[in-house]
């Protein structure tokens, strides 16, 4: 069941909402300490760490990619350029990156965002039976199935998580 509401939304929840798809979000406190934002996430909800994505931006041969991976993985740079139709990857500065989606470092959703970006989520994706992504903010998931996160995404699939 949807549950946002009105202008409490960010845009990764009104996107979601608009497009009438069921999800739950899920508030937690974050910890502005933690080295990893999603792993931290993971461990505040008390969910397994391959069931968490985290949202990155790259650049592949001059243009921003979104990659969208477990937060027990990191993004495999080689894979994600092949994925995206490049040959050459390297992670997107944080300003660039920000800029781009509308969201901060930290809570980059890959729905709602400012720019439609190519996106590829790694296809380990499709073996959960609901995801969690960053809604928009640090300290707001939302979990949704991952069809749903795929399509609304415009994503494609493919094996870009490495570790």
């Amino acid at each position: 069941m949807s549950k946002a509401k009105g202008s409490t939304g960010t845009p990764a929840t009104v996107a979601a909402a608009d497009a009438k798809i069921e999800f739950t979000l899920h508030t937690y406190e974050p910890d502005p300490n933690a080295e990893s934002y999603g792993e931290a996430a993971a461990d505040a909800l008390g969910i397994p760490h391959g069931q968490i994505f985290k949202t990155l931006l790259a650049e592949v041969d001059g243009r921003l990619v979104v990659g969208v991976v477990p937060v027990s993985s990191s993004l495999d740079l080689k894979a994600l350029a092949a994925a995206a139709g490049g040959k050459k990857a390297r992670m997107a500065e944080p300003r660039d990156a920000e800029r781009a989606t509308g969201y901060v470092v930290g809570g980059i959703s890959p729905l709602g965002q400012r720019r439609r970006l190519p996106t590829v989520i790694d296809e380990s994706v499709s073996a959960l039976a609901t995801v969690y992504v960053s809604a928009g903010r640090r300290g707001l998931q939302i979990e949704l199935v991952p069809a749903d996160l795929v399509r609304l995404t415009g994503a494609s699939l493919a094996a870009v998580a490495r570790g």
